[in-house]
């Protein structure tokens, strides 16, 4: 159990999970969502992820580990959240962070939160270092990522600013798609990038006829650093980051 009077945390939203991870004192964090225990679903490592309990998210499961605060989503199921309610248990919502800035501001609320405000400075402290380490001062090259389900990201999502901070430049964006926007096989073909980011596993991403487009390099992206923000900004940028400094040397 945690020391003193911190408060024990349980976490439905898997963005959530991965940050609360680092910040949270052992023993405070009684259980994850139960996206965090699969591997293609989890923003944090497989391993570590399953050395916490993991919960499907239902009153009943959360009510037998009597945490004192519930991190949801904003897609937390109201009835859900007023169960909880009802029964004494302070809920809190963390939505998505669309850049940066904002990922930061959650990751000192939460750390904040569950009492521990110095370990969230010190993630933070983590994130600024990557993301000073991997600033490119060139040109961005112009890069699809095409994520699972064939859709590729808007100008506002994370992942986009993080390319653009690492030296791809949206090139759907430029080319008038918007978050969320599918992009068909026949569309990449009459107007392809320079690189191609693949994230998903649709049969037309692994298309052979891709490996025909001589001047296009391909290169594979985990989905699991796409959405969330906190800890996964590392992981997400050291990637860009070695792609784009294996393409430029």
């Amino acid at each position: 159990m945690p020391e003193g009077d911190a408060p024990t945390i349980v976490s439905l939203n898997p963005c959530a999970d991965a940050i609360l991870a680092e910040v949270a004192m052992p023993g405070q964090l009684l259980a994850i969502s139960h996206y965090s225990h699969n591997a293609r679903s989890t923003s944090m490592d497989i391993d570590a992820a399953r050395t916490f309990a993991a919960t499907g998210g239902t009153v009943e499961e959360i009510v037998a580990l009597d945490p004192d605060i519930v991190i949801g989503s904003s897609f937390m199921a109201p009835a859900t959240r007023a169960g909880l309610e009802r029964l004494g248990i302070r809920v809190e919502t963390l939505g998505i962070a669309s850049d940066v800035t904002t990922s930061l501001e959650q990751v000192r609320w939460l750390a904040s939160l569950s009492g521990n405000s110095d370990r969230g400075e010190m993630l933070v402290a983590r994130i600024d270092a990557e993301m000073a380490d991997s600033a490119w001062a060139g040109a961005g090259l112009p890069t699809v990522l095409w994520q699972p389900g064939g859709i590729v990201p808007g100008e506002g999502a994370l992942v986009t600013q993080l390319m653009e901070h690492t030296g791809f430049a949206s090139h759907s964006a430029a080319r008038g798609l918007q978050q969320a926007d599918y992009l068909s096989l026949e569309r990449m073909l009459a107007d392809p990038p320079h690189i191609l980011l693949v994230a998903g596993q649709e049969r037309a991403q692994a298309h052979p006829i891709l490996d025909q487009l001589t001047d296009l390099r391909t290169e594979q992206l985990a989905p699991n650093l796409l959405f969330c923000g906190g800890p996964t900004i590392i992981r997400a940028v050291e990637r860009l980051k070695g792609i784009r400094r294996e393409i430029a040397s």
